[in-house]
């Protein structure tokens, strides 16, 4: 897995849907709840400028992307 920089949470929003994730609803507070494959959702705080990368890997992770997907996503 390649070192990647931070993003923001409207790039990691682009970057879901990209990979076939779709959004389902805002949550109560700043959360947006995406899905993949029926099964996975993943919240994303949708008010952050800068996501740690720890962070939105997590967000891919429970969506079931894999590394080979994660790496075509950034490319």
């Amino acid at each position: 897995m390649p070192k990647v920089p931070s993003m923001s949470s409207k790039e990691l929003a682009r970057l879901l849907e990209k990979g076939g994730a779709v959004f389902v609803r805002q949550g109560s507070t700043d959360h947006a709840i995406f899905s993949r494959i029926i099964r996975y959702s993943a919240p994303v705080q949708m008010c952050k400028k800068s996501l740690d990368p720890f962070y939105w890997k997590r967000v891919l992770r429970q969506l079931k992307f894999t590394d080979a997907q994660i790496e075509n996503l950034l490319d």
